[in-house]
């Protein structure tokens, strides 16, 4: 009966319904690949293809995970009702993709390494590069359901709009298809074309040829869940009565005619109800009989009512057989379809229910959104709640809900379920993000004028390695060369200085500075002994004196601020320095005050020195831990630099993301290095200055140093693509032979 397939394992380790399922291929450790399930109970599942029972459990998302897509080098991009989109590598989660501002229904991963792509029930498809939103596509006018992917450049989409979407990578939509005549559940592609198959919740399953609906397969069940296309081209499909059912062009796959004539017969006595709107408005007194019948039709999958005996029958015209198949007998509005789980939609998820509350004649009325499997009492609990209304009317609501269901609920699978809304966790996308208007002027640099190959240009002291200064340009060519670039072991620093120009550019702003903000000759002299102090190595150490009047001067405003911003980059290297900004007393403003001179807005100027402060807070112990602490944000806001093609403050934005690698390879936070790993390959793309370039690189080697599964994350996002190019850079020798050497890696 089966044609083929027989049941192998019936495998179990979620505690509440599946909802996705997708396979890993196959690799070294498991060469007949893996499965991965999404489940309600916000887990997924990975087994292997012969045991019953998970291989492991990957936990992080907050609800329901409803889909999976799995890429290559083992990574798999999981979507749920959280709003968010989750990267994960084995059994670990390497990035959260946030954005969306509802449920995650599609993810896919695109064969360009590094692209993904997620459609969420806020009607929006967006494209995502090493873990940062690139682009939103924006044209469905409901939750977006499904994803296919045509080729490196194109893909489609399904909604509830009942619509079909082509995009282009780039972002235009190319065009739209129209059949459907609900919501669109499932895409599937045929292998190596352009056609494709849609399953949705009108009850049929349409396969689409050169752009035309070529035909349409009813099915005895209301919801189509999903469809998928098998290599020999035949479709699966999976529908809300619990079959599976294979349909195939292949003369000898064809199932018997005992069992074809027995699924026209199922399909015949199936109930259509008109409220789905898979047949249009119909009014039954004007129905013609039978003898309708007679006329063949004008296309496959057009559908004829006819009445008979007082009962509505819905007949389909077939092209290949040249007659009308009944699909089933058309009922009336008695909600017939409500078994169906996922008829009512409410924020973008499924409900059995959503009732209209109204508390009082003159008021608002209310959404009630109602699973037969909550308990009514928690539901009306959290409706009150979730709308501020009277507690008082807890008995009323729930009875409301009981009399309304005609009590039908299950038993209390899982009291998980308590809160199905989605509010709570709004994310606002970078809330930093774009930058308009970058002002051209060549920024101030201090005394920092980086003229690269100086020797002065930033070597950690005491670091016996020259590799930041150009000098000891690697003479022995005929000697193998040696990796003496990564894993780096210390933060690199920004030392250079020029104390009497910084002074002197403090003085002049002082002096037209407004009166609430002008310092006191006292004041200057106080912060040239700080400068002395802390770029001499003088015994003198800073006081809290010299510290205060500094706090004031990076106080100043916007415009005239940059000369105490470098004593403050140059005096941070200083450990009381460093443990008075960095330690656990004051350091939430400081962070806050430089993560405002990173908005890209800002002066370019402030911007570079904000950097610089940044990469030098990481000498001391204190700054390394408030760096770690506060890595997130830092590096979020950091990246938005890129964007003013400012080659001083790529150099720096690239030194922060060094001293970055150098802290994560000790300590092998698995998070932190994937974030680091995305803002590389992001920077990357905008960066065209070679000593930047370099830093990025050793910072790469620095992370995928001993650590087999950085190296898989980074082949994942499209890394090793990126950096060939530096190989062949033939000036400075450094950035092609630590090309060569990260290259090797991966």
């Amino acid at each position: 009966l089966n044609r083929g397939f027989t049941e192998m394992h019936c495998m179990s380790g979620h505690s509440n319904f599946v909802s996705c399922v997708c396979i890993i291929p196959p690799n070294d450790l498991y060469p007949r690949g893996l499965i991965a399930t999404g489940g309600n109970d916000h887990n997924i599942c990975i087994f292997t293809v012969d045991n019953p029972a998970p291989l492991y459990v990957l936990k992080g998302h907050k609800n329901t995970v409803c889909s999976l897509s799995s890429g290559k080098f083992g990574t798999l991009l999981s979507g749920s009702w959280d709003t968010t989109a989750k990267v994960w590598l084995n059994d670990r989660c390497m990035m959260t993709l946030k954005g969306h501002t509802a449920a995650i229904w599609a993810v896919k991963i695109l064969p360009e390494q590094g692209l993904m792509l997620t459609g969420s029930a806020d009607k929006t498809i967006k494209l995502w590069k090493a873990g940062r939103c690139e682009r939103t596509f924006t044209g469905h006018e409901d939750c977006v359901r499904g994803l296919a992917i045509l080729s490196e450049v194109e893909f489609l989409s399904c909604a509830n709009d009942a619509s079909v979407r082509r995009w282009q990578i780039s972002g235009e939509c190319v065009q739209v298809y129209y059949g459907h005549t609900n919501y669109i559940y499932s895409i599937s592609v045929f292998p190596q074309c352009k056609d494709f198959v849609t399953t949705g919740e009108d009850r049929s399953l349409r396969i689409w040829k050169q752009g035309e609906c070529a035909q349409t397969i009813r099915l005895p069940a209301q919801s189509v869940w999903c469809c998928c296309v098998l290599d020999n081209g035949d479709i699966v499909v999976g529908a809300s009565d619990g079959i599976i059912r294979v349909f195939t062009e292949s003369l000898e796959r064809t199932a018997s005619p005992e069992e074809i004539q027995a699924f026209e017969n199922e399909l015949s006595q199936a109930s259509i109800d008109p409220k789905t709107g898979d047949l249009g408005d119909i009014n039954a007194d004007d129905l013609p009989g039978r003898e309708h019948l007679k006329d063949p039709g004008t296309r496959d999958g057009q559908t004829r009512l006819i009445k008979d005996n007082g009962k509505v029958e819905a007949y389909q015209w077939s092209v290949s057989e040249g007659r009308w198949i009944k699909i089933g007998d058309v009922v009336g509005s008695s909600g017939a379809t409500q078994q169906t789980s996922g008829k009512v939609l409410f924020e973008g998820k499924e409900y059995d229910y959503v009732f209209t509350i109204d508390v009082n004649e003159s008021g608002p009325s209310y959404k009630l959104p109602y699973n037969v499997t909550d308990d009514p009492w928690l539901t009306a609990y959290n409706f009150l709640q979730k709308n501020d209304l009277n507690p008082m009317f807890l008995d009323q609501v729930a009875k409301f809900i009981m009399d309304n269901t005609k009590g039908q609920t299950l038993l209390n699978t899982s009291d998980e379920f308590s809160d199905p809304f989605t509010g709570a966790g709004r994310y606002v996308p970078g809330s930093s993000s774009g930058s308009s208007t970058i002002p051209a002027a060549d920024p101030f640099t201090g005394a920092g004028r980086y003229v690269p190959g100086s020797a002065l240009n930033a070597v950690v002291p005491g670091s016996g390695d020259d590799l930041y200064t150009g000098m000891g340009a690697y003479q022995s060519a005929a000697a193998k060369v040696e990796n003496i670039y990564f894993p780096k072991k210390d933060a690199v620093t920004f030392d250079q200085a020029n104390p009497t120009q910084i002074l002197g550019k403090l003085k002049e702003l002082n002096g037209s500075a407004a009166e609430e903000h002008k310092l006191t000759e006292d004041d200057l002299i106080i912060l040239e002994k700080l400068l002395s102090a802390t770029c001499n190595t003088s015994a003198e150490k800073p006081t809290a004196q010299q510290l205060q009047t500094l706090w004031r001067a990076i106080n100043w405003p916007e415009d005239i601020v940059f000369p105490a911003l470098d004593i403050l980059r140059l005096s941070v290297r200083h450990p009381t320095v460093n443990e008075n900004f960095c330690g656990e007393k004051d350091h939430a403003q400081f962070i806050i005050l430089l993560l405002k001179f990173l908005n890209p807005k800002g002066k370019q100027a402030n911007q570079l020195l904000a950097l610089r402060a940044l990469c030098n807070c990481f000498v001391s112990q204190a700054g390394q831990k408030l760096m770690m602490e506060q890595r997130d944000e830092i590096m979020t806001q950091a990246i938005e630099t890129r964007l003013g093609n400012n080659k001083n403050i790529h150099i720096a934005l690239a030194t922060l993301t060094l001293n970055y690698a150098v802290c994560l390879h000790k300590i092998n936070d698995i998070e932190g290095k994937a974030q680091c790993l995305s803002v590389i390959s992001t920077v990357m793309e905008v960066v065209q200055d070679l000593e930047a370039i370099f830093r990025l690189l050793v910072a790469l080697g620095t992370l995928i140093s001993d650590d087999t599964t950085t190296v898989q994350l980074a082949k994942s996002l499209g890394v090793d693509s990126q950096i060939k190019k530096y190989a062949s850079v033939s000036e400075p020798a450094k950035v092609k032979e630590c090309c060569r050497f990260v290259v090797n890696l991966l």
